[in-house]
């Protein structure tokens, strides 16, 4: 089978996989739990080789995507950017892509979309920004946090909201909350 043939057989799969997982039941802040941890095939089904960034196309860490899905097959998922060499070295760092709406800290509403965030260290945690993928147009900034306890290092982890409900960067984390987009 192609990549091509194999992703496709894993989209029309999906729903019959995803949909007897999904929770009713209500979670942490009323979140419905049918959000999980996205597979690795998922993920390489919604995440691009190479994210559209304002008027370049980057390449990403394929080994580095992290997300979560809902029973209806949406994801909100990340991936690092290789920005060496691109107008966006030291504003991006990675890639983040929501097919449902997401507030991340208390200001930052996100609508179904791609975006890019960076971030600079600070002597509170990381200073992140979340800007438009398409327009470079800053949509907010929040300050991630140094995690509790003893947590893995990692590029990037998006925790399903029945576990933490944050966003990692490093050994640094936001919150975020899911948004009903009905």
């Amino acid at each position: 089978m192609t990549r091509i043939q194999i992703v496709l057989a894993g989209v029309l799969l999906l729903p019959m996989v995803a949909g007897p997982m999904a929770c009713a039941g209500q979670g942490k802040s009323g979140v419905k739990q049918g959000w999980r941890v996205a597979t690795e095939a998922e993920l390489e089904a919604v995440m691009p080789a190479r994210a559209p960034v304002v008027n370049e196309r980057i390449e990403t860490e394929t080994r580095s995507a992290t997300g979560i899905i809902d029973g209806k097959g949406r994801v909100i998922g990340a991936i690092v950017l290789i920005t060496a060499g691109y107008a966006a070295n030291g504003k991006y760092s990675h890639y983040l892509l929501a097919q449902s709406g997401l507030r991340i800290g208390t200001d930052i509403v996100l609508k179904p979309g791609a975006y890019v965030i960076g971030w600079t260290r600070e002597q509170d945690g990381l200073l992140v920004h979340v800007y438009e993928a398409a327009t470079g147009l800053e949509r907010g900034s929040i300050t991630a946090k140094l995690m509790e306890g003893k947590v893995p290092v990692v590029p990037v982890k998006i925790w399903p909201p029945n576990e933490k409900s944050v966003i990692q960067i490093g050994r640094f984390a936001m919150p975020y909350t899911l948004l009903d987009d009905k």
